[in-house]
C-alpha cells in the first residue's frame, strides 16, 4: 500500500453496518421571575400565579403548536430538573430515576409529544428536548439543527415572555458493539467522523464562533465470571474487588498509554460517568452521576480511575476525551480507531473472548452555544 492510501485509510473509520445512530437537541432556559411575572400578567393583573403548572403547560402547548407546524415529530417539554438522556431501542419508553429521565425510541418509527413536569414545583429551568427521526440521521442532523432553530425562534415571539436566552445543546452519537463483525461477519462502512461546525457548514448551515465543542467515547466492558475470576477475590474483605479492579485498571493504563490515548478515565463504582466541558479539569460525584469535566483546549488531563472495591459493578467504564491534537483534517476518525485498537488490546490482556461478550462503544459529538 502507498503512503498516500495508508494515510487515507488512518484517516476513515470502520464501524458496523448495524451501528445505531442517534440525534437530538435541548434547548434550556432559565425560569427567572421576569418570565412568572410576565405569564402572570397575561393571565390576570389581580391574582398572583399560585403553581407553577398553568405556566408549564402554557410553554409546551405552543411547543406542540410550532412542533406540527415544523413537522417535529417528537418534541418533550421537562420543567423537573432531571438530566435528559437519549438511547437507541426497539420499544419506546421513557425510565425515570431521582436524577435523570432517559427516553429509549427509534429513530425510524417512534414519535412522541409529552410533558414532564410537577405543578407545584419551581424548576430551574425547563429544557425542550427535540429527537431526530428518520432512517439517515447523521445526513440530515445539518437540516435539523436548522429547522430547531427556526422553531425556537418563534415560540420566542409567541410566548411574548420576552428574551429566553436558549443555551442549546445538539448531542449526537455512534454506538456500536466493537465485536459484532466477530460475531455476526457484520460489514463495516468508512465514516471520517468530521465535527460538527465542518459538516454543518458543508451543509450551508453555520455555527456560532463561541460554540464549544465536545467529542469523546464511552465505552461499556460487561463484568462476567472470566473477568472476575482473574483475580483473586476474597469476599470476607473489606473491599473484596480491589484486586480485579486493579487488573483491569493496569490493562486499561497500559493499552491508553501504548494507543496515546492521554485523556480518560475509568469508573467501576455503579455511577454514571457524564462528560461536560469544564475550563479546568474536573471530578465530582452528584447523587448517581460520575461528573467528568474536560477543556479540550487544554493539554491531556492524563487517566484516572474512581472505583468502588466493595462492590461488584456489572459493566465498566471506559471515557476517552479528545483534545484538539486528535483532530485530523477537522475529523476524528484517528481518535475512534485508537480507541479500538486500545480496547482490543485490553481485552485481549483481559482473556475477553470476542465471540463471547458485548463491548458496546458509544462514540459522542457535542456542540453547545447561547442561540441569541
Amino acid at each position: 500500500m502507498s503512503i498516500i492510501r495508508k494515510r487515507s485509510a488512518a484517516h476513515k473509520a470502520y464501524i458496523p453496518t448495524n451501528v445505531r445512530d442517534n440525534h437530538y437537541l435541548l434547548a434550556e432556559l432559565p425560569l427567572t421571575d421576569r418570565i412568572i411575572d410576565l405569564f402572570s400578567a397575561q393571565e390576570s393583573a389581580t391574582t398572583p400565579l399560585n403553581h407553577y403548572g398553568d405556566l408549564y403547560q402554557f410553554i409546551a402547548n405552543k411547543l406542540f403548536e410550532l412542533s406540527k407546524k415544523y413537522e417535529v415529530s417528537n418534541s418533550l417539554f421537562i420543567a423537573n430538573d432531571k438530566l435528559a438522556r437519549v438511547r437507541y431501542s426497539q420499544e419506546m419508553h421513557q425510565w425515570q430515576t431521582n436524577q435523570q429521565i432517559l427516553f429509549y425510541y427509534n429513530p425510524a418509527y417512534h414519535e412522541l409529544q409529552k410533558t414532564f413536569f410537577d405543578a407545584s414545583h419551581r424548576a430551574e429551568k425547563i429544557t425542550l428536548l427535540f429527537l431526530s427521526t428518520g432512517n439517515d440521521i447523521r445526513i440530515n442532523a445539518a437540516s435539523f439543527h436548522a429547522k430547531i432553530t427556526h422553531l425556537l425562534e418563534e415560540l420566542e415571539k409567541s410566548l411574548e415572555l420576552g428574551e429566553l436566552n436558549y443555551r442549546l445543546r445538539d448531542h449526537q452519537h455512534l454506538t456500536y458493539d466493537l465485536f459484532a463483525r466477530a460475531k455476526i461477519g457484520v460489514e463495516s462502512k468508512a465514516q471520517k467522523l468530521r465535527t460538527i461546525k465542518v459538516r454543518y457548514a458543508s451543509q450551508h448551515v453555520e455555527l456560532p464562533v463561541s460554540q464549544r465543542q465536545m467529542t469523546y467515547a464511552i465505552v461499556s466492558l460487561p463484568v462476567k465470571s472470566d473477568l472476575v475470576n482473574l483475580a483473586d477475590i476474597d469476599l470476607n474483605s473489606s473491599d473484596p474487588y480491589n484486586p480485579l479492579y486493579a487488573i483491569v485498571t493496569d490493562a486499561f493504563t497500559k493499552a491508553a498509554k501504548r494507543y496515546n490515548l492521554n485523556n480518560g478515565a475509568l469508573i467501576a463504582n455503579g455511577l454514571i460517568p457524564i462528560v461536560r466541558h469544564s475550563e479546568y479539569e474536573t471530578l465530582s460525584r452528584i447523587g448517581e452521576l460520575q461528573m467528568l469535566g474536560y477543556n479540550p483546549e487544554m493539554s491531556p488531563c492524563g487517566v484516572i480511575s474512581k472505583w468502588d472495591a466493595k462492590a461488584l459493578v456489572d459493566n465498566i467504564h471506559l471515557v476517552f476525551v479528545a483534545t484538539k491534537e486528535n483532530q485530523a483534517d477537522s475529523a476524528h476518525a484517528k481518535f475512534l480507531n485508537q480507541i479500538e485498537m486500545a480496547i482490543k488490546s485490553m481485552t485481549s490482556e483481559l482473556k475477553m473472548l470476542p465471540e463471547e461478550n458485548e463491548v458496546i462503544v458509544r462514540f459522542h459529538q457535542h456542540i453547545a452555544y447561547d442561540l441569541k
